[in-house]
């Protein structure tokens, strides 16, 4: 919403002003044969700029330049010689001709939006010089293949990198002190991301492909191979936004927040488990996951914001932890979910929309003593096939079960014995209290589980079985 509210507005104020005014101070052929325009600073220095007062599809008297750019250090006019030290914003706004640049050493800024769009570009050589790469530089370079942030940057800017899906590895230098929100975001190739040793504000601990925010344990970017570690304490805001290739992600039990947009359009997601610590989830948090099959929200859970789930259209199977109080705006909206479990004695507050476009005869299964109050409150009374929660602690099961449950690494592993789909599984602590239900249609599921002890497992129509985790 931010990125397309900047351009909406930068737009409209182009489109106030008048057309075909020279925006720059003067223009000059560089050493590959494009014309690039400048700008005085201040002294004897210049800044590369855009040459009209609009963008360059209103402005007709912009060539855009193609191929391989090499931005000169110096630039003479009139007799004086001019040192070029920044690159400004949206200097080179959709030149998606380019293919490579080389910045000189003597430029310390790259504006915002400088390479916006520059869809071609392959390669880009920033110096040691750069200090600040500025938001929305390079978003939408989606041929870069790989980029070397030099120890000389100290700031990332929003949004810098977006859409760079062609990066298969990013290095953040110990020199880097801000790293702005969505910097790495719909870089769907992106399979190393790594702070260097020695940085004093983020860090990569554990080998966990993400960047953590020290004094406040918040991830706040990953990509398709990130191990959250234990250590960390929040998922931040856009953290693995349009990660395509990520396909499971288990979020530990360390963590108390799921931030907005936190796992937005992860279209590859099939999987995530939610720690038992985790008390809200942020707007947008899920949104689009289409291939995700089932979520548990665990018991810790109070609050899951607007849109969280929102098209989630693969979703088979929801457990609403016991104490979910609200749920947001249109949170399940066209998840077309064929079966809800609530485990909350008193119904959550509902948002506007919460379940848009569910068939509204699915089966939704509340406490036995709470249903009446489901089918009383706003939102929940629409539904009309409430149903008591399945029990799944009448007796245990023999070891001729097909079904083999285990505990490993102070997990329950659930496992089909005869090759097929595992189905509705349900885990139950020691006085028959539901903890998690997944249905999987494949044949090992994982449970992590809130405390060390005894656990009843319940696989389809079969007998509970007894299974003991320890550490």
């Amino acid at each position: 919403m931010k990125l397309r509210l900047s351009l909406l507005t930068a737009l409209l104020l182009a489109l106030a002003l008048p057309q075909n005014v020279k925006a720059y101070d003067f223009s000059a052929v560089c050493s590959t044969g494009q014309m690039l325009y400048y700008n005085y600073i201040s002294g004897s220095s210049v800044t590369v700029t855009y040459p009209g007062n609009s963008w360059d599809y209103l402005y007709s008297g912009y060539t855009k330049p193609t191929g391989s750019l090499e931005i000169p250090s110096s630039v003479t006019y009139n007799g004086t010689t001019y040192s070029v030290t920044k690159i400004g914003i949206y200097a080179f706004y959709y030149c998606s001709g380019l293919t490579s640049v080389t910045i000189p050493n003597t430029v310390t800024s790259i504006g915002g939006g400088t390479f916006y769009g520059c869809s071609g570009l392959t390669t880009v050589t920033i110096p040691t010089s750069v200090t600040s790469i500025g938001d929305y530089a390079f978003q939408g370079c989606g041929g870069l293949t790989s980029v070397t942030i030099p120890t000389s940057v100290t700031s990332i800017g929003d949004y810098a990198f977006q859409g760079c899906g062609g990066l298969t590895s990013v290095t953040i230098p110990t020199s880097v002190t801000s790293i702005g929100e969505g910097a790495f975001v719909s870089c769907s190739g992106l399979t190393s991301i790594t702070v260097e040793s020695g940085n004093t504000v983020y860090d990569s601990h554990g080998n966990c492909n993400a960047i953590i925010k020290t004094t406040t344990n918040t991830l706040i970017a990953g990509c398709m191979n990130t191990v959250i570690p234990n250590s960390v304490t929040s998922i931040g805001n856009y953290a693995f936004r349009e990660c395509g290739g990520l396909t499971s992600v288990t979020i530990p039990n360390s963590v108390t927040s799921i931030g907005s947009h936190a796992f937005w359009s992860c279209t590859g997601l099939t999987s995530v488990t939610i720690g038992s610590s985790v008390t809200s989830i942020g707007n947008d948090a899920f949104g689009y996951c289409n291939r995700l099959t089932s979520v548990t929200i665990p018991n810790s859970v109070t609050s899951i914001g607007d849109f969280a789930f929102y098209y989630c259209s693969g979703l088979a199977t929801i457990s609403l932890g016991s104490s979910v109080y609200s749920i947001g705006e249109k949170a399940f909206a066209e998840c077309y979910l064929p079966k809800i479990t609530s485990w909350n004695e008193v119904p959550p507050l509902l948002g506007e929309g919460c379940f848009n476009g569910f068939n509204m005869n699915i089966p939704v299964y509340v406490p036995c003593d709470a249903m009446s109050a489901y089918q009383a409150a706003s939102g929940w009374n629409e539904f009309t096939n409430y149903q008591c929660p399945p029990v799944g602690i009448r007796g245990l099961a023999g070891e001729e079960c097909e079904i083999s449950i285990y505990q490993r690494d102070g997990r329950i592993v659930v496992e089909s014995g005869d090759g097929m789909p595992l189905g509705d599984v349900w885990v139950y602590d020691a006085v028959g209290r539901m903890l998690a239900t997944r249905q999987s249609d494949i044949q090992t599921v994982t449970f992590d589980i809130p405390a060390l002890g005894a656990y009843l497992v319940k696989v389809g129509s079969a007998p509970a079985r007894k299974v003991v985790v320890i550490r």
